[in-house]
């Protein structure tokens, strides 16, 4: 049997900062055309530290680190199809829909809002989502 068409894909500063939360994952997948990304807490793209405060913040700090995942891949947030919104409140919709309008204004994925009833970090949202190969080449 043929190994699977995929690759993970590194992402500058945040697959180091998941190593070392000691998280068995990899942040960027492409499989067949296809671009697939974990769900992403709100992490400094710069120093990969979670960012603490309110959902608002939370939320800017995650779309942020989910676009330098797409980036990593040679893609930006015109290629997502699909999000999903993992949130520790179900009353976080309201201010985490304004941020996201702020990220994807001309282009609006399919998406998902899901509030979980437990969470493993000290964060309260994490974004995951996928994105079709535009044609874009991955950085490093």
């Amino acid at each position: 049997m043929a190994a699977p068409d995929f690759r993970a894909i590194e992402v500058p500063v945040l697959s180091q900062a998941i190593r070392d939360l000691g998280v068995p994952l990899s942040l960027v997948v492409e499989a067949r055309g296809f671009l697939f990304i974990s769900g992403i807490p709100p992490i400094d793209v710069a120093t990969g530290q979670i960012v603490s405060g309110d959902i608002a913040t939370q939320c800017n700090a995650a779309l942020k680190a989910l676009k330098a995942c797409l980036e990593a891949a040679g893609e930006t947030f015109e290629s997502v199809v699909s999000t999903k919104i993992y949130a520790a409140n179900a009353g976080h919709y309201a201010a985490v829909n304004a941020v996201y309008r702020e990220h994807f204004q001309r282009h609006l994925p399919a998406r998902t809002f899901i509030a979980v009833g437990s969470w493993p970090g000290a964060f309260d949202l994490e974004i995951e989502c996928v994105a079709v190969r535009t044609g874009g080449e991955p950085r490093g």
